[in-house]
């Protein structure tokens, strides 16, 4: 039998659901009397787990202070051997009724391979346990969340002075009682504050400041080192012109990274306006905007950096993005139009400017192509250049949506776009999916002909039914996958189509009918 003595997360979570709590603190508590009989004395608790498996291994995440009694306990070297290559921090062993006394070959082995064992009296219950180090992460997580929230308020006043770039470097290098450094991409000192590190420990800093900076495709949104008994860190600040934040400490302690975290996103804001005129414009046409211009008098100063792409995402863990979390996606996507969606919806949206790229090559190259290219345009003119979708990664821990680049005029088709392909990402289980624009033999009909025959085609049909039957064709005629993007039930989804079927009077099973529903649905 093997039950946990406290609930643990999913699998894919990134991490324990609060600090991890030294050894030390738990044998404090006297009430339990624990007392440690073997091993070091100094380890991390992340989780409690019970087990009377004989190797409870694949049980484990790491990090466990596992409980036990013995009960399969019959060869105490490769028990313990097990454990520790599955990165247990400690090993809990209960006395009565199966064992009188901690065996001695269990103590040797502990201490041959350096696990903790602590011996448990026959009057403290496992739960007890658990409860004691759930009281030990909640007090610990509260000083956390005190740090960070002292940090916040502290870091927004800063913000807010003449001078706030300087102002929120220096309150972060007192925060974290170190150095934080505001680079180039190229390593340069834009502003600096705190003790300065030695000079080997600077040089490495701004090595790692240049492995972030957004001057090529593909660098990391951040990256840690040590050198020498320094702790380095460095963040790439969203906004563009490869600025990053560079930090350096002698420890570290946990709320750091929420506290630079903060940083991060005040300093893009701060930063974005001074990163050239692309940014003011898009400042000048947000101001316009508010005091009651159009889209369409603004679009001339966003004329440079369009046309725009729309991104939807979600946490894959279901939880819904703070303001702080979704401005931190922004960074990392390289935009500060960011709407957290504070209406009390989950989704994240982020404006991504677009630049005009290569044409495309299209199917049936060689000599084709060649007459293709070589066919004059009317006019004399050049063939327009098809805006080309900015190269957006998969980001840990989001699902994303992205639409193709859109004209600043039908951002709103863009953003319906973007939360389809969110949803065909949630239903198909990716990291990402864009959607992909009309071409091929579809994109040869005039697009006012094409609109017109969807609407007569779907005209039977409510929004609700047009939409699951897109969503249904998209998916390939999946239940459950059209189940889970509409966040409806499957027979609600069967009822849907069916009534489609119904009212447009076809064959949904026919290649040629879902051909040219698709084909009119797309032109939604």
């Amino acid at each position: 039998m093997d039950e946990p003595s406290m609930p643990t997360p999913p699998a894919h979570s990134p991490g324990p659901p609060a600090p991890p709590i030294p050894l030390a603190e738990l044998l404090a508590s006297k009430d339990l009397g624990l007392r440690r009989i073997a091993g070091p004395a100094e380890a991390e608790l992340l989780w409690v787990h019970t087990s009377e498996m004989a190797d409870p291994y694949p049980y484990l995440l790491g990090g466990e202070l596992l409980l036990s009694a013995g009960v399969l306990l019959t060869d105490p070297d490769h028990y313990v051997a097990r454990l520790v290559e599955a990165g247990a921090a400690a090993l809990g062993f209960g006395v009565r009724p199966v064992h009188e006394r901690v065996p001695e070959a269990l103590i040797e082995a502990c201490d041959r391979y350096g696990l903790p064992l602590l011996e448990v009296p026959p009057e403290t219950p496992f739960t007890a346990i658990a409860r004691a180090v759930w009281r030990l992460m909640a007090e610990a997580r509260h000083r956390e969340l005190r740090r960070v929230t002292r940090a916040q308020q502290a870091l927004a006043t800063a913000a807010a002075r003449p001078d706030p770039v300087p102002a929120v470097l220096h309150q972060l290098a007192a925060q974290l009682s170190g150095r934080a450094v505001l680079l180039t991409g190229r390593g340069e000192e834009v502003h600096a504050a705190g003790r300065r590190p030695p000079p080997e420990a600077a040089a490495a800093l701004a090595r790692l400041a240049r492995v972030v900076a957004r001057e090529r495709p593909g660098s990391p949104a951040s990256a840690t080192d040590t050198h020498g008994g320094t702790h380095l860190a460095a963040y790439a600040l969203g906004g563009g012109e490869g600025l990053a934040l560079a930090l350096a400490t002698r420890r570290r302690e946990a709320g750091d990274h929420t506290v630079a975290g903060i940083a991060v996103v005040l300093l893009s804001l701060l930063a974005a306006p001074h990163q050239g005129a692309d940014a003011a414009d898009r400042s000048a046409a947000l101001v316009r905007l508010l005091l009651g211009a159009t889209p369409a008098e603004v679009a001339p100063l966003l004329g440079s950096a369009g046309p725009w792409t729309v991104i939807h995402a979600r946490r894959s863990d279901g939880t819904t993005a703070d303001a702080l979390t979704a401005g931190a996606l922004g960074a990392s996507l390289g935009s500060a139009l960011v709407d957290a969606g504070r209406e009390g919806g989950d989704t994240v949206r982020v404006l991504l400017p677009s630049t005009a790229g290569k044409a495309t090559p299209q199917p049936g190259g060689g000599e084709a192509a060649a007459r293709r290219e070589a066919t004059p345009q009317p006019g004399g003119e050049e063939p327009p250049t098809p805006p080309q979708a900015p190269t957006v990664p998969p980001q840990p821990g989001w699902t994303l949506g992205v639409s193709t680049p859109t004209p600043l005029a039908a951002l709103d088709s863009a953003d319906l776009r973007a939360a389809r392909a969110l949803a065909h990402a949630e239903a198909t289980r990716a990291a990402l999916t864009v959607d992909t624009p009309v071409t091929g033999l579809a994109a040869l009909i005039p697009p006012g002909q094409a609109a017109a025959h969807a609407r007569t085609l779907l005209a039977p049909l409510t929004p609700p039914l047009a939409d699951t039957l897109r969503c249904w064709l998209s998916l390939h005629g999946s239940w459950d996958r059209t189940a889970v993007a509409l966040a409806v039930h499957r027979n609600t989804v069967r009822q849907r189509i069916g009534r489609c079927a119904v009212l447009l009077g076809v064959d949904l099973n026919d290649m040629d009918v879902r051909t040219e529903l698709w084909f009119a649905l797309r032109q939604e």
